[in-house]
Order: C-alpha cells, then sequence, then structure tokens
C-alpha cells in the first residue's frame, strides 16, 4: 500500500468515481420507456439502450488520465478528465469528459499561454489501477521544461490488438484539429505515424458529444479504405462512449450491384476519371423528349388541352431548377395539370387542390408525361451505356475520344443487371447515376481516411453524403498506391464539393521512430517530392535490421520471426501478396502460427496491399523488390509497407533493395 498521500487520495477518487458510473448506469436501466405511441416508444428504448451502453465500465481502461487545477475568482477548481463525464448523487462532477470545453486547456495549456491552469497532472496506469502521476507546474518559474515520462510510456506503450484511443496523448496541433467545429471540412495532410486516423476519429467522437441533438438527427459516417482497416479501428469510437457510428468502405458505400469483375488499371482509371459525371448526365437527359402534340384531357363533358408551347415550357422551367431527374419528372404531371386548371377557371368552373391531382394522376397526363420524360433506372441506364456504342458515342461526344469509349464498352453483352459484369468502378458509375437521377440523403460529418488513393468519381460518391454537412478528410499524398491516387489535396476537395476546407499538415510523428523514418523517407524524393518526412518525437530511435540473404527468402523469413516473437509486443509480418501462403505455410510449419488480419493475433501475416493504416510494435518486411514489381505505383507501397512499425523494423531480402534504398 502506498504511503504517498496524494497517490492515496487520487485512488479514492477513482474508486469513487467507478462507483458513481455504475450507479449512473444502474439508474438509465431502472428508467422505463413509456409514451404516446408505440414508435417513440421504440425510440426511447433504444436511446436509452444506447445511454447505458456508453456507461458501462471497462475495468482495463482508467476513468480518467488527467488532471486541471485553475485558479478563480471565486476559488480554486480543480477537475479530473476522462473518457466520459461522471457525476456524483448530488449533480457534482467526478470527472470532465476531454470533449468538455473546459478540457481544452488540459491539451492547449503551456508555460508561455497557461489557459488559467496552475497545475497539469498526468496519470500513470496499470490495466485500470492507478500506480503513479506527474505534477507540471506551469506558473512556477522554477521549474524547468521536462518530457513527461508518463506521456512518453503511453505513447510508447507496446500495440497489441486492435488500435486504441489517444485521449490522453492529444498533442495541441492534434487537438486543433479535432475541435474544429461542426460546419468546418477539414482536410488533415500527414506523414505515416502522425496520428492523422486518430485525430480523425476522435474529431467524430468529439462532434458527437458536442453537437449532440444535431448529430442525432443526420448521423456520422466513418469511410476507410478496407474491411481490415474498419477491424482496427472498430472499438476506438465505443472507447469513447460512442456507439452508434456506421463504419464503411467505399465498397459497402456505393456497391448496390454484384461486383463480379476487375477492371484493368486503364479502364479503371477512366471509370474513375471525374469526365465519366458528365457522360452520364448527358446519357441520361438524352432521354427527354420534345413535345410535338397537343395534350388533351377529358374532364366531365368537356376537353381541355394544354398547347405543345406551353408544355415545352414546363419541361423547360423545370430542368432549368436544376432538380435530379426523376424529381423534376415526378413534378410534370402537376405542371401540366395546373396549366388545365387554369383554363377550367377561366371557363367559371370550380376547382381545387384535389382537382389538380385527380388531372395530374389521369391517363392522358401520365401518358404524356412517359412519353416526353420517360422513368429511369441507374443500374439499367449504366448497363445499357456500358453495352451500346451508340448510346456512349452520343453521350461522350466531345468528352471521351473514340478510343476511350472503346476502352469503356464491356466485351460481351449483358443479358440483365444481375448477371453483367459489374465492377467496383461500374458500381460507382451507377451510384453517379443516381444521385443524378434523385437527390441522395446525406448525414451531419463523414470522416475519410486514406482519401489520397480515391478516384474522382469515388471522391464524388463520398462528397454526395456531405452534400449538407461537413467532412474530416484524412491521408497522405505519398501514400497514395493506386494508379488514380489524388495528385494534390486542392483537388480532391474540389471532387468532393468542398473546395473551402481547412488544410492542416500534421509534421510530428508520434508511432513510426527515427531509424525507420531515415530508412523508409529515402522513398520519398521519388514517389513524393513535395512531401517532407515526419519529424520523429520519441524517445526511442528504434531498431532497423537490414538482411539480405543468399539462401530460401521463405526460410530467412522464418528465421526473422523466430528472433522478433521474443520480444515484447506485436508482430507483423508483410509480404507481397502473392507470397502470402507460401509465407503462412512455412510459419506454421516452424511452430510460428499466424493470425490473419481479422483475428487480433500477436503475431499477423499481412499482404502488402492490406497494410495501410495499421500498425505494429515490431515489423518484418520480406523482399521489398517483390512488392515493388507487384503494381506499377511499387515504390509508394513499400513505402507504407516499412512505415508500419512503432518499434523495430526487420528488412529481409535474396533480390537487391529497390535504388533509393540504401543501407549501410
Amino acid at each position: 500500500m502506498s504511503t504517498d498521500p496524494v497517490l492515496r487520495s487520487e485512488r479514492e477518487h477513482l474508486r469513487r468515481s467507478r462507483a458513481d458510473l455504475a450507479a449512473m448506469r444502474e439508474h438509465t436501466l431502472s428508467l422505463t420507456a413509456q409514451s404516446a405511441d408505440h414508435v417513440s416508444t421504440e425510440y426511447l428504448k433504444a436511446s436509452l439502450y444506447r445511454r447505458a451502453k456508453a456507461l458501462e465500465d471497462d475495468p482495463s481502461l482508467p476513468l480518467f488520465f488527467g488532471r486541471i487545477d485553475r485558479t478563480a475568482d471565486d476559488g480554486d477548481d480543480t477537475f479530473h478528465i476522462g473518457r466520459r463525464h461522471v457525476m456524483d448523487g448530488n449533480g457534482d462532477p467526478m470527472v470532465i469528459d476531454w470533449r468538455a470545453d473546459v478540457a481544452r486547456a488540459f491539451y492547449r495549456a503551456t508555460r508561455d499561454d497557461p489557459h488559467g491552469v496552475t497545475l497539469r497532472r498526468r496519470y500513470g496506469f496499470a490495466g485500470g489501477d492507478l500506480t503513479s502521476y506527474e505534477d507540471e507546474h506551469l506558473l512556477d518559474p522554477g521549474e524547468a521544461d521536462v518530457t513527461s515520462r508518463i506521456l512518453t510510456e503511453e505513447i510508447e506503450r507496446p500495440r497489441v490488438g486492435p488500435m486504441r484511443d489517444i485521449v490522453a496523448t492529444i498533442q495541441p496541433e492534434q487537438d486543433e484539429v479535432v475541435r474544429a467545429s461542426l460546419d468546418r471540412t477539414v482536410c488533415v495532410q500527414g506523414a505515416p505515424g502522425t496520428g492523422k486516423t486518430a485525430v480523425g476519429l476522435h474529431r467524430a467522437a468529439f462532434l458527437l458529444h458536442t453537437y449532440r441533438e444535431r448529430l442525432a438527427r443526420t448521423g456520422v459516417l466513418v469511410i476507410g479504405p478496407n474491411q481490415a482497416f474498419l477491424h482496427y479501428i472498430a472499438q476506438v469510437l465505443p472507447t469513447l462512449g460512442e456507439v452508434d457510428v456506421r463504419q464503411v468502405t467505399v465498397a459497402g458505400l456505393v456497391e448496390s450491384v454484384p461486383v463480379r469483375a476487375a477492371d484493368d488499371p486503364e479502364t479503371a482509371t477512366l471509370k474513375g476519371d471525374a469526365r465519366m459525371a458528365e457522360v452520364l448526365r448527358n446519357a441520361i437527359w438524352s432521354h427527354l423528349g420534345e413535345p410535338a402534340e397537343t395534350l388533351y384531357v377529358a374532364r366531365g363533358t368537356r376537353r381541355w388541352r394544354v398547347p405543345v408551347h406551353e408544355a415545352a415550357d414546363a419541361i423547360r422551367t423545370l430542368r432549368e431548377r436544376g432538380d435530379g431527374y426523376t424529381t423534376a419528372r415526378a413534378l410534370l404531371g402537376q405542371r401540366l395539370a395546373h396549366r388545365v386548371l387554369l383554363r377550367m377557371e377561366a371557363a367559371g368552373e370550380i376547382t381545387d387542390d384535389r382537382v389538380q391531382n385527380a388531372v395530374a394522376r389521369s391517363r392522358p397526363v401520365k401518358a404524356y408525361v412517359d412519353e416526353l420524360w420517360p422513368a429511369l433506372d441507374p443500374v439499367k441506364l449504366v448497363m445499357r451505356l456500358l453495352s451500346d456504342p451508340e448510346l456512349l458515342a452520343a453521350a461522350a461526344e466531345g468528352i471521351l475520344d473514340a478510343d476511350e469509349q472503346q476502352r469503356l464498352l464491356w466485351h460481351k453483352p449483358a443479358r440483365g443487371p444481375k448477371t453483367a459484369p459489374w465492377s467496383h468502378a461500374d458500381a460507382v458509375l451507377v451510384d453517379e447515376a443516381a444521385a443524378a437521377l434523385e437527390r441522395i440523403s446525406g448525414v451531419g460529418h463523414v470522416v475519410l481516411d486514406e482519401a489520397q488513393d480515391l478516384s474522382p468519381m469515388e471522391l464524388r460518391a463520398v462528397g454526395r453524403r456531405a452534400a449538407t454537412g461537413s467532412l474530416t478528410v484524412l491521408g497522405d499524398i505519398a501514400q497514395g498506391t493506386t494508379p488514380w491516387a489524388t495528385p494534390s489535396w486542392p483537388e480532391a476537395l474540389r471532387h468532393l464539393a468542398h473546395d473551402d476546407a481547412h488544410l492542416e499538415v500534421l509534421r510530428k510523428g508520434y508511432r513510426v521512430p527515427a531509424a525507420v523514418v531515415e530508412f523508409a523517407g529515402q522513398l520519398l524524393p521519388v514517389i513524393a517530392p513535395g512531401v517532407a518526412p515526419p519529424e520523429p518525437v520519441r524517445s526511442n530511435p528504434g531498431r532497423l535490421d537490414v538482411t539480405r540473404t543468399g539462401g530460401e527468402l521463405v526460410a530467412a523469413v522464418v528465421d526473422a520471426a523466430r528472433d522478433v516473437a521474443a520480444r515484447e509486443g506485436s508482430l507483423g509480418i508483410i509480404v507481397a501478396d502473392d507470397a502470402a501462403d507460401a509465407a503462412a505455410a512455412a510459419l506454421d510449419a516452424a511452430g510460428l502460427p499466424v493470425g490473419r488480419l481479422a483475428d487480433d493475433a500477436r503475431i499477423t501475416l499481412v499482404p502488402a496491399t492490406l497494410a495501410k493504416g495499421l500498425e505494429y510494435d515490431h515489423v518484418i518486411v520480406a523482399e521489398p523488390a517483390a512488392i515493388v514489381a507487384a503494381e506499377p505505383a511499387g515504390l509508394r507501397r513499400l513505402y507504407v509497407v516499412l512505415t508500419r512499425a512503432v518499434s523495430s523494423l526487420t528488412v529481409v531480402h535474396r533480390e537487391p533493395l529497390p535504388d533509393p534504398l540504401i543501407h549501410q
């Protein structure tokens, strides 16, 4: 038992806080959802369930990680800062949510600008037990600036399992992004290890807390590059008390057709070109006809007419409004019916809205609308566009040349939507067509990670989901590995339709150690000349081992894995995609069974194309030359896999290293 009275007092505060959190949850569970109607009752039940879920206590996590003391006019204030708000039975705060405005000072206070803070305290924990504390007296001129040992240990703590939150270690430049207002789109350029993914997720948590009522109606969407990445980050928001956020890949967002084919890089790049949006619009509006005959509508004993020029005027007005094709089509019947009503009223007939609706639904009006403004289905439209050379030529005139049009066409005619050779890029075209036909509903905020890898058409699809909201756009131009990777953030933001976004560059590297940054950074002048490497701030420079073998590569990888596995922390073994099965078999035979990406195993085998966004304490990269040779952007892919390491990087190769890499 510690004899330190401060430590004893803080442990007692932690014990009481846990008891108060349990009481808060019990109170929530005791509430009964009752309302005047069934729907409202079910809504209240769901709301209470989410509230109770958010109040669950994880004993392995500390309820608070810091404290600030501030001097106020009416005395001193003390605030314990934690992952969620906890209050006692009297309603007084025991723990302040890290997102609360008063907690801002914990992250921003410095000796030059203390934000009213006299003392900042950080806590050390083992599991959920408080083990130490560290004080910083910001107003004491005699106290020297020192690097926080607790902060350093938390940043460098071994990574095992899914990604964890960084609420205890958010740095001032990261906090600027996290606390940006909901009406502001922020684009974060961050080199490996700068914490951009964590910053984006914590901004989502901050917005959900600060704009709770507004985002409860509109929602928050997190978009990641693949399922492995989403699995890796899945627990960050729930840990922060946010359990109702949809997380999805771009494929999951747009694929409304059965994707069973893959385009070659040139075709996929063309289908992802922003010009395709104009081609689709042309194909859609080419179905709009010009009226050539007068519309006659029988009503009672008389026939009423709408002349050709009035019908043409109604069509032109609706198209110029800028609504989607289907939305505008739905209004044409009412516009034509209104013209009929004007004539009926001029003749002394009594009319009202019911009469107009009846005329709009009459057979002559519906037939007239169907002929001039036919209904369209986005799936069938895109299928026709990719199958019919004449429709494509008409829609692409002046936009795509003959060779590009030929490249777009499917080699075999499609018999129907279910059997058509849909690719992912085709599915994005369907999504674009659907939005051109009828405006889709969006969400209040979108967090888009690895945005540099999206095509212009994919970016447009994401931007539509935030048309009336905002985004947090995360990425690194140097890590763009797709053939259509964006060359600059202003261009990507233009496709997202958020040109006015604030661009923030995170420069400090908290994850990748200096030795790894220096080695991988040799690739930057070749793959991204204008991008600077991160500035490592960790006390541990890390370990780099580069081994060239004259024997079998797989055997050398097994030997390296056996050695590295003896170290504390997680191990990721990254290989070229086509070498994954052989490596897994060899490691298993050597008594080193590895997990695949969704297994949360201590040792994980990672195909190179799925490594983006992941991190491991120790990384073994097998045969860089094979990773580079596997795809056109191979050097960028290699930069990605080399920068997954938190503590040590081991490179095993038989073939010579790629030219930009020099190791002595």
